[in-house]
């Protein structure tokens, strides 16, 4: 008679603690506080080609994946360009687009990119955990994920993650030079 009572509070705890999570929309990275992957890209027309040795040194920087088909790619695009108007080194990898649909997309919305590379089978993204684009990455200057933002950046998530991210990276960074 007891029993039933019990398995339901049992049950009821555990889908209330599930329901506490920081972010349930948080999408949980195993890279964060890891060395960044490597940076696999092919060039993107005539533009500056994105590399690895990008990610070493020269303080906190951003990678963004994104791609011409991605609607909410153009949403945060006024935000990364704000970013980079800010003197955020941002660098983008072009996910499993055509050439000219990316080079388009640059031209029509303008470029925030200090370097961009194309990924076009995807192969990059597999290996950073990319679910889908957009998603950004905070880099500090030894080449660690510090953050890993999935979805559109808007200007709350920028105040309230990135922002913040970013703000502690150059902090430690400060306190180890």
């Amino acid at each position: 008679m007891l029993v039933p009572p019990v398995l339901f509070l049992g049950f009821a705890l555990l889908m209330f603690k599930g329901l506490k999570l920081e972010d349930p929309d948080a999408l949980p990275s195993v890279l964060e506080g890891k060395s960044a992957p490597q940076v696999e890209v092919l060039p993107l027309g005539d533009l500056p080609v994105f590399s690895g040795e990008a990610l070493n040194g020269a303080g906190v920087k951003l990678v963004n994946f994104w791609a011409s088909w991605c609607a909410p790619c153009r949403v945060e695009h006024p935000h990364l360009e704000a970013l980079a108007d800010a003197g955020l080194p941002i660098y983008g990898v072009n996910y499993k687009d055509k050439a000219p649909n990316a080079l388009k997309f640059l031209a029509d919305l303008g470029n925030p990119y200090t370097a961009v590379g194309a990924d076009e089978t995807g192969r990059m993204a597999l290996n950073w955990g990319v679910y889908g684009v957009p998603e950004t990455y905070v880099i500090n200057s030894d080449g660690v994920i510090i953050l890993r933002f999935a979805g559109p950046l808007t200007q709350r998530a920028i105040e309230t993650t990135l922002q913040p991210a970013i703000d502690a990276a150059k902090a430690a960074s400060a306190a180890r030079d």
